[in-house]
């Protein structure tokens, strides 16, 4: 995957919004405009941590694959080839 090649510095974390259903549970197609924007992602890549003003490395506790809930107003929207599904 070409997100795999963007890789976060520090504490940042790097996490693919997941995309809502485009159906319904009994098969009925819905149009782009009435499926929501999930407030849930996965983390993709993980930045090796920060230090502490004393020079201890604090290490990002999230690891690849794990689930996250996404702030309404916050993060950096990332488009890549495309799909714009980057936070």
């Amino acid at each position: 995957s070409t997100l795999k090649k963007i890789v976060p510095l520090l504490d940042r974390v790097l996490v693919q919004r997941i995309k809502a259903e485009a159906r319904t549970a009994s098969g009925i197609l819905l149009p782009e405009k009435a499926v929501e924007k999930l407030q849930e992602g996965v983390v993709v890549a993980v930045g090796p941590g920060a230090l502490s003003k004393d020079g201890k490395h604090i290490p990002v506790e999230l690891k690849e694959g794990d689930h996250v809930l996404l702030p309404s107003y916050g993060g950096t929207s990332v488009k890549v080839e495309d799909d714009k599904d980057a936070e």
